[in-house]
């Protein structure tokens, strides 16, 4: 447990619970890994409906070919991401009674949606995978529609308690227990649908330039040619698009944050003092109470954070020490998200720029080069805008009514449950990797037609007469 946001002259360490340090431990592994294979069930079914549309209804063989292999490697890591999906399930309840207990009414109903939500995706994933060959070309597109639904439902609905943890609502409190209970609220809250628009786009930021570096490696290495190219434009357009909206709508959210986490805007901003008009505070650390290297620009920081250019943000002085999240990993981590942002953000304009004056960008090594190191660099910005987000909440778990050492249980043991998660991950990281390079060799080896591991032949359904060669 990082001490630096709590007195410890009134919180003493004997205080904390044996389970705290490990269940934050895991936790943050479990979500870290957890939300980057979140992504590809958000945005990849749509990428996959673009691309089969183009060969169905365009008659474009490549892009029909993109369509199948992205499936398969939507179904492994699909797969992958049910078994991490179940063990947060369950880290839910052991790692934080004190929050699952009291309030698991409240959380039920988006929880259970987002359980229904992913059976509907795993339903209509499997119809899609297997119906090649026994689906007619139309209807089986279609399949791709509640998969791409069902993962932005669920999405929404887990987002939906993220939200709640930062705004609580749909209950009151009364001689300690929990009552008036209105999960629906919880659902619908005035937090959730701009949290759940910026976690959204991430998604898309982050499938569209990982997809895109992908072919943008295969082209480095001499393969240019049409699948290649496709295989680029078509998630780099998805990125392209989320990429310059994302801004907007973190904005618009972070205008929130200076009525709703006063607390947590002082750390994003590193405002030690309130200042008007508050300076926009590049880099920089907090050290022995001062602020140091960092690069202060005048007026900039009321007029992002407060749409104002005297509006004050509140500094840190204000809020009492206990109170305080720990400064320098919620600074770093927004700054970090909001500097890489704005980086692909400009990259993929000076891109399309150079298109539109008629060049080809894709002909350029260092431009490849870029588009491979902007998969990674979109991975390191959704987990630092994480960071910042649940960080920044400190010390609430459930913010201004529950404290996150209150919600952590006392067992010990929780060490060896975070020692088997760790395992566990790496096995399956490890696994993902070797499924995914054997099936993109085989691909370059001319292996069109995977076999499946179950299920009919085509032949059996149709007479052999395949979707894709209907189309």
């Amino acid at each position: 447990m990082d001490p630096t946001w709590l007195d410890l002259a009134q919180v003493p360490w004997a205080a904390e619970p044996a389970g705290l340090l490990p269940a934050r431990q895991q936790m943050a592994l479990s979500l870290g890994w957890h939300i980057i294979l979140a992504c590809f069930g958000v945005a990849f079914p749509a990428m996959i409906l673009v691309a089969h549309w183009r060969g169905v209804y365009r008659g474009d063989e490549v892009a029909l070919g993109l369509a199948r292999r992205w499936a398969k490697v939507s179904g492994v890591l699909f797969a992958i991401g049910a078994v991490s999906g179940t063990v947060l399930s369950f880290e839910m309840g052991l790692l934080w009674p004190g929050l699952m207990g009291p309030f698991g009414d409240v959380l039920g109903l988006p929880f259970a949606f987002e359980g229904l939500s992913f059976f509907v995706e795993a339903i209509f994933l499997g119809l899609y995978l297997y119906g090649w060959g026994r689906i007619p070309p139309k209807r089986h597109l279609l399949m791709l529609v509640p998969m791409a639904l069902a993962g932005v439902v669920g999405t929404y609905c887990v987002i939906s308690v993220n939200a709640w943890m930062n705004m609580p609502v749909g209950f009151a409190i009364e001689g300690g227990e929990v009552v008036d209970v209105d999960p629906w609220a919880v659902l619908f809250s005035s937090g959730a649908l701009l949290q759940f628009a910026h976690m959204w786009v991430a998604a898309y930021m982050v499938v569209g330039f990982v997809v895109a570096g992908v072919y943008a490696a295969g082209m480095l290495r001499g393969r240019r040619d049409r699948h290649h190219r496709l295989g680029f434009t078509l998630p780099f357009v998805f990125a392209t698009v989320a990429a310059l909206v994302q801004p907007l709508i973190g904005h618009v959210l972070g205008l929130r944050i200076a009525d709703t986490q006063p607390a947590k805007l002082a750390a994003f901003e590193l405002a030690t003092e309130t200042e008007s008009p508050s300076p926009l505070r590049l880099g920089g650390l907090l050290v022995d109470g001062e602020v140091r290297w960092a690069l202060d620009i005048p007026r900039l920081g009321s007029i992002i954070a407060r749409n104002s250019f005297t509006e004050p943000v509140q500094g840190l002085e204000t809020i009492p020490p206990a109170d305080r999240p720990p400064v320098n990993v919620t600074h770093v981590a927004f700054q970090t998200m909001v500097g890489i942002g704005t980086l692909l953000a400009v990259a993929v304009l000076v891109y399309w720029f150079a298109r539109w004056r008629g060049r080809d960008p894709l002909a350029n090594r260092w431009t490849l080069r870029a588009a491979v190191a902007a998969g990674p660099l979109a991975v390191v910005a959704l987990e630092a805008g994480w960071i910042a987000t649940e960080v920044g909440r400190q010390p609430w778990v459930v913010y201004g009514v529950l404290r996150t050492e209150d919600a952590a249980g006392d067992n010990p043991q929780v060490w060896i449950l975070l020692a088997a998660t760790a395992t566990l991950y790496a096995l399956l990281t490890v696994g993902a990797v070797v499924v995914l390079r054997s099936m993109a060799r085989r691909w370059r080896a001319g292996e069109q037609d995977l076999p499946s591991p179950y299920g009919p032949e085509a032949a059996a359904a149709g007479g052999g007469r395949r979707a894709d060669d209907a189309s």
